[in-house]
């Protein structure tokens, strides 16, 4: 089983890809995680379901580590 991340990380989420032409799932994924063109940013919790929702959106966003 995977280990959980430490209490309080923060991970910043950057749009740098578009998602015109992207399946419906992506461009869910991608209003959900709060993010809607190029460029926007959201600070977010680093969770599991975080994890999982970035992977399925990882060609189109950029992830950094925050405390």
């Amino acid at each position: 089983m995977a280990s959980h991340p430490p209490r309080g990380t923060r991970l910043l989420v950057v749009q740098k890809k578009s998602a015109i032409g992207e399946k419906e799932g992506a461009r869910g994924t991608l209003r959900a995680l709060g993010l809607g063109r190029p460029g926007t940013r959201a600070h977010l919790e680093d969770t599991p379901q975080l994890r999982g929702m970035l992977r399925k959106v990882a060609h189109l966003v950029e992830v950094k580590q925050r405390s």
